[in-house]
């Protein structure tokens, strides 16, 4: 069989794509253009091997288009509310969904070796080398939720929440808040037992440095970033 060969980038590379990323969905000029950046973020993703997650963010904003444009033909007051809420979301769901791309393909190690060159405060590096580890940790322990919601034949939808709107918050908020603080203690714990103060050169075995991918990768998303700007 034939190995696939995925796209590798520079933590820093990601991290000026997500900057131009806030810059492009705050200044997009047209419902097309916030599409056209997710598909870009999209294709990023399938290039580095997360295929299943862009394909879900792409289709997700599709329905919120296509809401988008069930909501402009409406008329009164509903259609402002509802124009309002889904404007809100074409700002921030290319952000996150490049945010959710850079977590997860960014480990943490190569993130504190890449902020080490770019010189970044370690009062900036600690809190995000944290953060980088605190949500896929946090999304294993919502999987264990739910596992145990089913055994309890609670749902853990928004139709359960309906049908069981007590039952549904106390099986989901207690144990997911529980284990976020539990889980924040860990890693604050684990981060100063590796040695995260240290004031030392961090060394790393991924070389972290810029190849051709990088800079092809970020001069699309720079040119589709100023394509916001021209028009």
């Amino acid at each position: 069989m034939e190995q696939r060969v995925k796209l590798i980038l520079d933590p820093r590379t990601k991290l000026f794509i997500l900057l131009l990323c806030v810059i492009a969905a705050s200044l997009a000029p047209s419902l097309l253009y916030g599409a056209g950046l997710v598909v870009l973020i999209g294709m990023m993703g399938i290039l580095c091997g997360y295929w299943r997650s862009a394909l879900t963010g792409i289709v997700g904003y599709a329905l919120l288009y296509a809401l988008t444009l069930w909501a402009a033909g409406l008329t009164g007051t509903l259609k402002t509310t509802l124009l309002a809420a889904f404007g809100l979301f074409h700002k921030v769901y290319p952000c996150g969904m490049m945010g959710g791309l850079f977590i997860t393909s960014t480990k943490v190690n190569e993130f504190l070796s890449a902020m080490h060159r770019l010189r970044v405060p370690k009062k900036i590096v600690i809190p995000l080398a944290v953060m980088i580890r605190y949500f896929p940790t946090i999304g294993e322990d919502w999987r264990y939720i739910k596992d145990a919601m089913r055994m309890r034949d609670v749902s853990p939808t928004l139709a359960g929440f309906v049908k069981q709107p007590t039952m549904t918050v106390e099986c989901i908020y207690v144990p997911l808040l529980s284990a976020a603080s539990k889980t924040a203690d860990e890693l604050s714990i684990a981060a100063l037992t590796r040695g995260i103060e240290n004031p030392h050169p961090r060394t790393c075995l991924v070389q972290t440095q810029f190849r051709f991918a990088d800079a092809i990768t970020a001069a699309v998303f720079l040119l589709y970033t100023a394509l916001a700007l021209f028009f």
